[in-house]
């Protein structure tokens, strides 16, 4: 197959879309087809443009066998609604070039549009009607819905006008993907057939993701005991998560020094979190950059209990990429996630981990103090085993090919 991918989001960047992203079109290229991506600079989730591509406009480059075209985009320094919407408009300015001179280019069979941004979509669309190709839209969050419910948007007229671009963007698909059961029922109550949609969970190498002794973590480099306990969050430290929690539940450990807080990643909350552990003199309280790959069994292997948090009002908008990691390295995460939600169930299920109310501190304190003092081996194993039976790259991907092949087959035969 010819695949043409859109995305704001790509290699090598360690978390989020991007990285999956990445990962799909590498593997897909491996398996012989021919795969093109149009994409940003990297910058996510530092909120900073890479070193080795400041300075560079348009460019052009072959990584892992796939024909990587990047376009300048405004990357502001501080996060707020009003700059995003700026950031994603000033991508899809940039790309405008590239996506034109693609069209006096050899037809791809399949364009598969990686939403967020949702409105990339017009370009994905217009370029699937133009040259008679096939449309995947992937949805990795529902990005009108959550900036809704998480209030970045608050004008009711625009907001019924992004839902209308929406639900057109996802009716000229020919298939919609995403990554939850919660998003699938979204998807389909607005309007979407069933026969039209895959699937397609973000996914993690297994092989690739050890389960490691606490004597081959980072505890050694970060001066941490072998015997103290960690609790750690790491991945992007943005604003759907409401990490302040964090703080705040750290304060009820003050008096432990054998407990040590660790907050690796980046992100827009990263230098407010890190004033509010300041002004609560929580010196357990520890901030790492985001690691490397080759790193992050290692990282995952420094915790005793993971932590996966999100507000109340961003349930079954997103998923957490992050569980996928930790449940390989064989991690017990406390989770909080409402009742009904796809997060809640699958750890419910599952018995995955420790499940409690979003935004509470109570909670949150509770939680930890039941992990802390239990024997957590059998959720380490449970979680090693769901990983290895539900979230293999090799399967999903290889059942998202099979998808994309009958896709193009079918249209061959009709």
């Amino acid at each position: 197959m010819r695949i043409l991918i859109f995305g704001i989001n790509y290699s090598p960047e360690l978390t989020g879309i991007g990285k999956y992203t990445g990962e799909m079109s590498q593997w897909l290229a491996a398996q012989g087809h021919t795969v093109a991506v149009v994409t940003a600079k990297p910058y996510y989730p530092e909120w900073k443009v890479h070193d080795a591509y400041k300075g560079t406009g348009w460019i052009t480059e072959q990584v892992d066998g796939v024909t990587v075209h990047r376009v300048p985009l405004y990357v502001p320094r501080e996060v707020s609604a009003k700059k995003r919407i700026l950031h994603e408009f000033s991508f899809l300015g940039g790309m405008f070039p590239k996506w034109l001179g693609l069209l006096l280019k050899k037809k791809y069979d399949v364009v598969i549009n990686i939403t967020p941004p949702f409105h990339l979509g017009f370009f994905a669309s217009f370029y699937a009607k133009l040259k008679g190709a096939k449309l995947v839209t992937h949805v990795q969050d529902l990005q009108v819905d959550a900036a809704k419910e998480l209030g970045m948007i608050g004008n009711k007229r625009l907001l019924d006008v992004l839902f209308k671009a929406e639900r057109y963007l996802l009716h000229q698909s020919h298939r919609i993907s995403s990554i939850s059961l919660g998003m699938k029922k979204k998807i389909l109550a607005k309007g979407v057939p069933e026969t039209k949609y895959i699937m397609f969970p973000n996914w993690v190498d297994e092989k690739t993701i050890n389960l490691l002794p606490k004597s081959r973590s980072l505890r050694s480099e970060w001066g941490i005991p072998l015997d103290d306990k960690v609790v750690l969050y790491a991945g992007n430290l943005g604003e759907k998560q409401g990490l302040e929690i964090i703080i705040d539940a750290a304060k009820q450990f003050s008096d432990r020094t054998d407990v040590h807080f660790v907050i690796c990643g980046s992100g827009g909350a990263s230098d407010r979190l890190k004033a509010l552990a300041a002004q609560a003199g929580l010196r357990q309280v520890r901030f790492y950059p985001l690691q490397p790959y080759e790193k992050l069994s290692a990282l995952l292997a420094t915790a005793d209990v993971h932590l996966v948090l999100q507000k109340k009002s961003a349930s079954d908008l997103v998923m957490p990429s992050k569980l996928t990691g930790i449940l390989a390295a064989g991690g017990c995460p406390v989770v909080s996630a409402i009742q009904g939600t796809s997060l809640h169930e699958v750890i419910s299920e599952h018995e995955l981990g420790i499940l409690i109310e979003p935004e509470s501190v109570n909670a949150l304190t509770t939680g930890l103090q039941q992990a802390l003092h239990m024997d957590l081996t059998p959720f380490r194993v449970r979680a090693r085993q769901y990983a290895e039976r539900f979230l293999s790259k090799e399967q999903l991907l290889k059942e998202f090919e099979r998808n994309l092949i009958t896709l193009i087959t079918y249209e061959k035969q009709t």
